[in-house]
């Protein structure tokens, strides 16, 4: 059973500026909640004792908000002083963590799927990043993955803006600690996707699992708004 988890807590939320304002992204309202709650409770339901937030953009307020400890779990902060990307606020989260998978969660969405099952798997093909999935109707807003034999990972697309059904990286990663710090260098900014698993794919054993479970990701008003209505019976 995993025990550590990273969130990247530290989006700007540029889109739901809007509806908004003064927050980092997953801080945003829910049902008079933070987002982040939500996770965080996902989270303990899984058995997860250690979530290390990758914060930066009004990083007082996440820290001002959830202290040391939410519900059991401990809380840790990794500060950017300046902006990292993904993969860069993932290798300075990771400074502060010691076990040897580390379960990397996206914080602006929602991915319900069976955490021990992922680390089972993940476990069990020897791989060094899994990658949990979920085929959408409408991937314009996202990047999209090809998947060869055996679950491998062969192709990370760029988003092009169409609108079209596609397989995309769902934001629920397991990452082998050691391998990624070895693989990545301190305090430079960059993509976990594009700069990390797209050129580096030939050199990574790096699988991705597809699963049908709820999928929200609020960085737009149309979604943020669906999750006001959907989580009034969340289930953790």
């Amino acid at each position: 059973m995993m025990k550590e988890a990273i969130i990247l807590a530290g989006g700007f939320g540029t889109r739901l500026q809007e509806v908004i304002k003064d927050v980092p992204k997953p801080m945003a309202p829910i049902n008079s909640k933070p987002f982040l709650d939500y996770l965080l409770k996902y989270l303990a339901h899984y058995g997860i004792k250690r979530v290390v937030l990758s914060v930066g953009y009004l990083s007082d307020l996440v820290i001002a908000h959830y202290g040391k400890n939410f519900e059991g779990i401990e809380i840790i902060y990794s500060i950017e002083q300046e902006p990292l990307g993904t993969g860069g606020g993932i290798r300075l989260a990771m400074e502060q963590c010691y076990t040897k998978d580390i379960l990397v969660l996206n914080g602006d969405s929602f991915f319900d799927i069976d955490l021990n099952k992922l680390y089972q798997i993940h476990g069990s093909w020897n791989s060094d990043c899994t990658l949990s999935l979920r085929e959408v109707d409408n991937a314009s807003r996202y990047g999209t993955i090809k998947l060869g034999d055996m679950s491998i990972i062969k192709a990370f697309r760029e988003k092009d803006g169409v609108e079209k059904q596609g397989i995309i990286s769902a934001g629920v990663y397991i990452i082998d600690r050691a391998f990624y710090l070895k693989k990545t260098l301190a305090q430079q900014p960059f993509s976990i996707e594009k700069d990390f698993f797209e050129t580096r794919i030939n050199e990574i054993n790096i699988f991705g699992f597809t699963y049908e479970g709820y999928f929200i990701d609020i960085g737009i008003p149309e979604d943020y708004k669906q999750a006001q209505h959907d989580f009034k019976t969340f289930k953790y």
